[in-house]
C-alpha cells in the first residue's frame, strides 16, 4: 500500500480525478434482431450473460456460439470493453460486470440483455483495474442505482453514463490491480488448500471411526 499511496502523491498532487463514463467513452448494446434458431448452431462467439455475472474478467473462449451472417452489421467486442449486465430480478445482482483482459482475435459479440462500454482512449483505462474498480463497493453502489423495476430490474443507459470513477495515472492503476491480483491469487490458494484439508478431514475421520480398534473398544464396553 505504501508504493500506491507514494505514486498517488508523486503523480496526483492534486488529488485523483474523476470521470463520468459518458464523458469518457461510448455505451452500447449486446446482439439484435436474433431470434433462438440463430443460437441453435452458431458460426461465432458471443459473450453469454452469465459469463459477464460471473467473472471479473470475460472468459472469451467460453463456447457459447451465434449465427452471424456474412455483412451482418452487428457490433464486436474488443480489448479494454466493460461489459455490465443489463438486467436482474434483484437490485444487489444488477449491473454486476466483466471486463475483456485478453486481446480478441476472431469476432467476439454481445447477447442481447448485456450493456458495453469501450472508452474512447483505452490507454488511459488498465483492464485489469478496471476489473476491480468496477465490482468494488463505491462502484456498484452508483451502478445499482442506475437500475429502476419492481419485479426486474434494468439499467438505464443514461443514468449508467452519468456514473463517475476515478481515474488515476496508469502507473497508479498498474500497480493498485497488481496488489489485488496477489490477494485475489493468494485468496484462491487458500481457497484450494482449505479443499485439501476438508478431504484429508474426511478420510481420516472415516477411516478412524471405522477402525477395527475403534468397534472393537465399543465392542468391548
Amino acid at each position: 500500500m505504501s508504493r500506491i499511496n507514494d505514486l498517488i502523491s508523486e503523480l496526483c498532487p492534486s488529488g485523483i480525478p474523476h470521470v463520468a463514463l459518458g464523458e469518457f467513452g461510448t455505451i452500447f448494446g449486446g446482439l439484435s434482431g436474433k431470434s433462438k434458431a440463430d443460437f441453435a448452431n452458431g458460426n461465432a462467439r458471443f459473450v453469454s450473460y452469465m459469463n459477464v455475472f460471473s467473472n471479473i474478467e470475460v472468459d472469451i473462449e467460453a463456447d457459447n456460439f451465434v449465427r452471424i451472417d456474412p455483412g451482418e452489421r452487428q457490433r464486436t467486442l474488443a480489448y479494454g470493453d466493460i461489459l455490465f449486465t443489463g438486467s436482474s430480478e434483484t437490485a444487489d445482482e444488477v449491473g454486476m460486470s466483466s471486463v475483456i483482459t485478453a486481446e480478441v482475435r476472431k469476432p467476439l459479440y454481445l447477447n442481447s440483455f448485456c450493456i458495453g462500454f469501450r472508452p474512447k482512449d483505452p490507454g488511459r483505462l488498465d483492464p485489469n483495474f478496471a476489473k476491480h474498480l468496477f465490482r468494488s463497493i463505491g462502484l456498484r453502489r452508483q451502478i445499482v442505482r442506475t437500475a429502476s423495476g419492481v419485479t426486474r430490474h434494468n439499467i438505464s443507459k443514461a443514468r449508467l453514463a452519468k456514473v463517475r470513477i476515478p481515474l488515476p495515472p496508469v502507473e497508479v492503476q498498474y500497480e493498485i490491480a497488481r496488489t489485488l491480483d496477489l490477494f485475489t491469487s493468494l485468496e484462491l490458494q487458500l481457497a484450494a488448500e482449505l479443499v485439501v484439508r476438508r478431504i484429508q478431514y474426511g478420510h481420516y475421520r472415516d477411516t478412524l471411526l471405522t477402525s477395527p480398534t475403534v468397534g472393537g473398544s465399543a465392542a468391548n464396553g
